[in-house]
């Protein structure tokens, strides 16, 4: 009886230490990239920037039509009124530079803190999803070679994908 029990002790053993630990792999880009929040964070972001180029464009305008009714004014004034007009036009321009690279930075930071709040949620989904599907682990790949080779059936890219798209849906 002794030797029944310590045999199957010994196997007990040996079968809970070669337990396979589930192991599967993203393709990075491809969750992020097809993301569809992404997506619409994008999509408002170009929107910005649109606004951003017109209100430029409508800018640089306005001051080229102020610079050129300044040549015509110039050639009628004195030495000193043609100085203070060139120093108001620099003025004036350094300060409408001054203004569209503030916005040009506001919109930068803003689209730099929806990308790593982005990235922030994507990991937070795969490690709950990981969790949830009994995974020890799930890999990153990208263009860096972090996944050399893995097999089709533990790619979880799509499966993820599409989970986290219906997440973001139900929001």
């Amino acid at each position: 009886m002794k030797k029944v029990f310590g045999v199957l002790l010994l196997v007990l053993t040996i079968t809970s230490c070669q337990q396979s630990q589930k192991i599967g792999y993203v393709d990075n880009s491809v969750l992020i990239n097809d993301y569809q929040e992404k997506k619409d964070v994008e999509a408002k972001l170009q929107a910005k920037i649109a606004a951003y180029e017109k209100r430029r464009d409508s800018l640089s305008q306005a001051f080229q039509l102020e610079v050129q009714e300044a040549e015509v004014k110039s050639r009628r004034m004195s030495q000193s009124n043609l100085q203070k007009l060139q120093q108001e036009l620099q003025q004036k321009n350094q300060v409408i530079s001054q203004r569209l690279q503030f916005e040009q930075q506001q919109i930068a930071q803003e689209s730099q803190a929806k990308n790593d709040s982005l990235i922030e949620k994507i990991r937070a989904f795969v490690k709950d999803y990981g969790k949830t599907n009994g995974y020890s682990f799930i890999l990153g790949s990208n263009e860096a070679g972090s996944v050399m080779y893995g097999i089709e059936e533990s790619d979880l890219t799509q499966k993820v994908l599409e989970a986290l798209n219906a997440a973001y849906k139900k929001k």
